[in-house]
C-alpha cells in the first residue's frame, strides 16, 4: 500500500490539532501554578513550565523519543533506531501510527514528555535554584519518564506486555510526576516561614485561566490519544469532560462543608483532579463510569491535601495529592470500569467480569510509584549534595523573580 493510501487526512488533522492542544497545556499549567505563588515568584514559576518546553523538545528529538518508542531492549528501554528522529518520517509506522505519519505521532508524544516534568515544578516553586532545576529536569526526563513511557506504551514494554491499560498517561504522566514530586519535597528544604508566615496566592484569576485552558487542552490530551478521528476519540472527549465536571462540583461541596465557603481555587483544582483521574481510563470506560471516577477522585485528592498539611510537608502546590493520588485512582479505576464495548482493543475490568485486570493495574501502579519515587529521591539527593537545590535565604526573601532572573512581574 502506498503512503497516500495509508495516511488518513482526517486522522492526521486530528492528531496535529491535538498536538497543538497538548502543547498549550504547558503554558496553561504555568498560569495555573503562577497564580498560586506569591507575587515575588510569579515570573520564576511561569518560567519553570515555559523553559521545559524548550528543554524537553530538544531532549525528545535527540534521544527521548527513541528511548521511549524505539525497538524494545528486554522490555526495559527503547533502542537507538530513532536517535535524532532518524527513521521517523512522513510514512506511517504500523506499531504506533498506522494511519498518520510516524513523525506526527512523535510530535504528539513530545508534548506529553514536555508537560510531565513541568507538573513536578509545583512541588518546589519559590525556592528552587534555576540551575539545579535545569539539570534535574533533563535527568528526570531521561531516567524516569522515558523508561516508564516505554514500559507502558512501547511495543514489547514491560507493563504493556503485562496487559496494563493507560489510555493517555495516568501512569506515565501523573503517577510519575506526582510521586516524584513527593520524593523531591522530602529532600528540598522548606520555604522560609512555611507553616507560620502567610503564603497566600497572588493571582487566583491566573489560576482560573490556567485551569480553563488545561480543561480545553485535555480534549487533545485524551481525545487525541485515540490517534484517529473516530468514535473512540469522541468517547474519550466526553468521558474527559464528564469526569472533570463531576470532580469540580463534588470538590465545591467538600470545601463548602469543611471550610464553610465554596472555594473558587478549590473548584478549579477539583476540575484538574478530575481530568487527571480520567486520563488513563478515557478510552476504555463509558461516560457514566467517567462520572463515578470523577466523583470519587474529589475526596481522595481533597483529603490527601489535608493529610499533607497535617504532616507539615512543604510540597508547595500539592502535585502529589492532585496528580499522584488522582492518577493512582484513575489507573486503578480503569481496572474496575474498563469494558471492551467501548474499546475492543482494551480489556474488561473487574465490574465486567475480569478481576485479573484490576490486579494488573495494581501491579503497574506499584511499579511506577516505587520506580519514580526512588529514582527521583536519588537524583534530588545527589543534586542537593553537589550543587544544592534551594536558593539562599536572602535570595528567597527577595523572591526568585529578582534573585534568579533579575526581573519582576509587577513593576
Amino acid at each position: 500500500m502506498n503512503e497516500a493510501a495509508a495516511v488518513s487526512a482526517g486522522d492526521t488533522a486530528w492528531v496535529l490539532i491535538s498536538t497543538a492542544l497538548v502543547m498549550m497545556m504547558t503554558p496553561a499549567l504555568a498560569f495555573f501554578y503562577g497564580g498560586m505563588v506569591r507575587k515575588k515568584n510569579v515570573l520564576s514559576t511561569l518560567n519553570l513550565s515555559f523553559i521545559t518546553i524548550g528543554l524537553i523538545s530538544i531532549q525528545w528529538v535527540l534521544i527521548g523519543y527513541t528511548l521511549a518508542f524505539g525497538p524494545s531492549i528486554h522490555g526495559i528501554i527503547g533502542g537507538f533506531s530513532f536517535l535524532g528522529l532518524n527513521n521517523v518520517s512522513g510514512d506511517p509506522n504500523a506499531d504506533y501510527a498506522a494511519t498518520i505519519p510516524h513523525l506526527a505521532f512523535a510530535a504528539y508524544q513530545m508534548m506529553f514528555a514536555v508537560i510531565t516534568p513541568a507538573l513536578i515544578t509545583g512541588t518546589f516553586v519559590e525556592r528552587i535554584r534555576f540551575s539545579a532545576f535545569l539539570i534535574f529536569t533533563l535527568l528526570w526526563a531521561t531516567i524516569v519518564y522515558d523508561p516508564v513511557a516505554h514500559w507502558v506504551w512501547g511495543v514489547g514494554g514491560l507493563l504493556r506486555s503485562m496487559g496494563a491499560l493507560d489510555f493517555a498517561g495516568g501512569t506515565v504522566v501523573h503517577i510519575t510526576a506526582g510521586f516524584s514530586a513527593l520524593a523531591f519535597a522530602l529532600v528540598i528544604s522548606k520555604r522560609r516561614g512555611f507553616g507560620s508566615a502567610p503564603m497566600e496566592p497572588s493571582n487566583i484569576p491566573f489560576t482560573v485561566l490556567g485551569a480553563g485552558l488545561l480543561w480545553m487542552g485535555w480534549f487533545g490530551f485524551n481525545g487525541g490519544s485515540a490517534l484517529a478521528a473516530n468514535a473512540l476519540a469522541v468517547n474519550a472527549l466526553v468521558a474527559t469532560n464528564t469526569a472533570a465536571a463531576a470532580t469540580a462540583v463534588v470538590w465545591m461541596f467538600l470545601s463548602w462543608y469543611e471550610d464553610h465557603r465554596p472555594s473558587i481555587l478549590g473548584i478549579v483544582t477539583g476540575a484538574v483532579v478530575g481530568l487527571v483521574a480520567i486520563t488513563p481510563a478515557a478510552g476504555f470506560v463509558t461516560p457514566l463510569a467517567a462520572l463515578l471516577i470523577g466523583v470519587i477522585a474529589a475526596p481522595i485528592s481533597f483529603y490527601a491535601i489535608r493529610l499533607r498539611q497535617k504532616l507539615n510537608l512543604d510540597e508547595s502546590l500539592d502535585v502529589w495529592a492532585c496528580h499522584g493520588m488522582g492518577g493512582t485512582w484513575g489507573a486503578l479505576a480503569t481496572g474496575l470500569f474498563a469494558t471492551k464495548t467501548v474499546n475492543a482493543a482494551g480489556a474488561d475490568g473487574l465490574f465486567y467480569g475480569n478481576p485479573g485486570q484490576f490486579l494488573v493495574q495494581l501491579a503497574a501502579v506499584a511499579i511506577a510509584v516505587v520506580f519514580s519515587f526512588v529514582v527521583t529521591f536519588i537524583i534530588a539527593k545527589i543534586l542537593q549534595a553537589t550543587i544544592g537545590l534551594s536558593v539562599g535565604d536572602n535570595a528567597e526573601e527577595v523572591g526568585l523573580d529578582i534573585s534568579e532572573h533579575g526581573e519582576r512581574a509587577y513593576a
